[in-house]
């Protein structure tokens, strides 16, 4: 018996102290939270600009959004427009108020701004950035753009500007680093919710049979924009 108890803590010992060990020590943390070290990025998501865009839209589709491309502002809220009468969804919508600055008197949709609420159907909101390795956008809460407005609806429209597409998501922690101007996260850094979608809601928990809008929105509709929204 004795013999097993030395075995077992002798393992032990080897475990905390062996080569391949990360030391949780006061000192790695803070400088790790400091210089921000990038950890593995897939090749999956390089490329040329272009390239990424691509890469993002197929990557996308392949989750079950669906992506359209528009080359300036004036353009997005008549291609909103186009994809609700496509899809014969309601001409509700609440958008973000990031993106109060459309002109949304060119269509006939019924529009206003504000915080989610359970009773919205549709919701549009602007996109911080997008992944190209997976399709993914990344949203982060702020007065311009809600949370609520990502996850309350049935249908969520996100723009997406093209230049925004990254191609990994270390990419997008450097980019939100720099655009929040400051590298301590005790100071700025992190906002209270970074939220990272991967198409619309899915569950395959009900009999192994995968269904969509369980959790949250049914439908994702990305616009990428090649002139970038203010």
């Amino acid at each position: 018996m004795n013999d097993s108890r030395d075995e077992i803590l002798a393992k032990i010992r080897t475990s905390r102290s062996g080569p391949y060990v990360v030391r949780n020590e006061l000192g790695t943390i803070e400088d790790r939270l400091k210089n921000h070290p990038r950890n593995v990025v897939p090749a999956r998501g390089d490329g040329l600009p272009e390239e990424q865009i691509t890469k993002f839209k197929a990557e996308a589709e392949l989750v079950n959004a669906t992506v359209t491309r528009v080359s300036s502002n004036i353009d997005i809220p008549k291609e909103i427009a186009k994809y609700l009468a496509d899809n014969n969804l309601p001409s509700r919508i609440k958008h973000a108020p990031s993106l109060e600055h459309l002109d949304w008197s060119t269509t006939l949709m019924e529009v206003c701004h504000g915080i989610g609420e359970a009773t919205d159907e549709v919701c549009v909101t602007t996109a911080y950035a997008g992944v190209a390795e997976t399709g993914t956008i990344v949203t982060y809460s702020d007065q311009q753009n809600p949370t609520t407005l990502n996850f309350l609806p049935p249908v969520h429209i996100a723009v997406l500007n093209a230049v925004d597409i990254t191609g990994s998501y270390e990419d997008v922690w450097t980019k939100l680093r720099a655009d929040l101007g400051s590298k301590d996260q005790s100071v700025n850094f992190i906002p209270r919710t970074v939220n990272m979608i991967t198409g619309p809601s899915r569950t395959g928990d009900i009999q192994q049979t995968l269904l969509l809008g369980i959790h949250g929105p049914q439908r994702l509709h990305i616009v990428i924009v090649d002139e970038k929204t203010p």
